[in-house]
């Protein structure tokens, strides 16, 4: 294996970069786009059922930011509140979809850097079969003519593509999956932003009748 990449060229370097970082890429999104890590479950049913009985202390809405992208929305509601209790219903659904813009912006890091990568595979495997080509040709001398040793210089250009073929169907597979569940996960936290905003109008409602 290690003779036929230092015989594929320079070429295939960028392209063990490239399965390198797409490796690391994948993986990283694989894990940080978990339904735990998201929207775990229950999460929204559990914020307000312990409202319900007691307003949380501003330790408790730290730590319901710091448990999931949805608990970091969910706690920009309470804060909200705790900053302005006789705010209209305008501002806190800006605030919660201020938070959610920045959520999903954070759940979509590195996406772009995978789209790139599974496009720019292929093209540098091209490039290093036409390189390659170009150096197999270009050792040819005039007059002989070596069959078995162009036909061997034809295989080993032609690495250069296989491999950047081999790195980009994975990884466009790993960005259409992300990119599906980004999608999801995004759903399903503005329903239960949504769904958040009416609890926290209702209980400031019973609030102020108090």
């Amino acid at each position: 294996m290690l003779s036929i990449i230092v015989a594929a060229g320079w070429p295939v370097w960028p392209l063990l970069l490239c399965s390198v970082l797409a490796v690391a890429l994948s993986l990283e999104r694989w894990i940080q786009l978990r339904t735990p890590r998201v929207v775990p479950a229950g999460l929204l049913e559990r914020s307000i059922s312990s409202s319900q009985q007691q307003w949380p202390s501003r330790e408790q809405i730290d730590q319901l930011a710091r448990d999931s992208s949805l608990g970091t929305v969910l706690a920009s509601g309470f804060r909200c509140l705790n900053d302005q209790p006789h705010c209209d219903e305008a501002v806190l659904r800006w605030q919660m979809e201020s938070t959610g813009r920045t959520v999903a912006h954070r759940l979509e890091r590195f996406l772009p850097a995978l789209a790139t990568l599974a496009s720019v595979a292929p093209l540098l495997g091209l490039l290093g079969t036409v390189v390659g080509m170009i150096d197999i040709f270009a050792a040819q001398m005039p007059g002989q003519s070596q069959p078995a040793q162009l036909a061997q210089g034809i295989s080993v250009a032609l690495y250069n593509t296989a491999l950047g073929l081999i790195i980009a169907i994975p990884t466009l597979v790993v960005w259409r999956a992300c990119r599906s569940r980004v999608d999801q996960h995004v759903l399903q936290i503005e329903l239960a932003s949504e769904h958040f905003v009416q609890h926290l109008l209702a209980l400031r409602a019973r609030r102020t009748q108090r």
